[in-house]
């Protein structure tokens, strides 16, 4: 598995932005593939955005498309979310994820290894 560890979640007003961090520790080839997922009190965890180990494969959830970008800068072992035009529905907390595969990759049920979570509040 690997060690991960959130950052960059605050409070901002809708039409705002802000940029999460995932730092991973421990065996990389457990963190292939890494995976922004949010979660809401009494709701399912939603997927938000995943990218491959090169940065060339992305997949977004259609409620962030446009609005979301998933970056990842290997020689740091960091994942990053720029989320830009902010909304209401945005709020959550935000868990980065990884996995060693690209396959069913906005299933939560196939991440092995998952961070704290950090809070995004988005106030109208």
């Amino acid at each position: 598995q690997v060690q991960l560890v959130e950052s960059g979640g605050g409070l901002v007003q809708a039409g705002g932005s802000l940029r999460l961090s995932c730092a991973a520790s421990g065996r990389t080839s457990s963190s292939r593939v890494m995976a922004w997922f949010r979660q809401t009190p009494g709701k399912v965890r939603e997927f938000v955005a995943a990218i491959s180990w090169s940065g060339v494969d992305t997949l977004y959830g259609d409620s962030v498309k446009g609005r979301f970008t998933v970056s990842r800068d290997t020689a740091k072992n960091t994942m990053y979310l720029q989320m830009n035009g902010l909304k209401p529905e945005d709020t959550a907390v935000y868990h980065c994820a990884a996995r060693p595969r690209w396959s069913n990759i906005d299933s939560a049920h196939d991440y092995d290894s998952w961070g704290q979570g950090t809070q995004v509040t988005v106030s109208s």
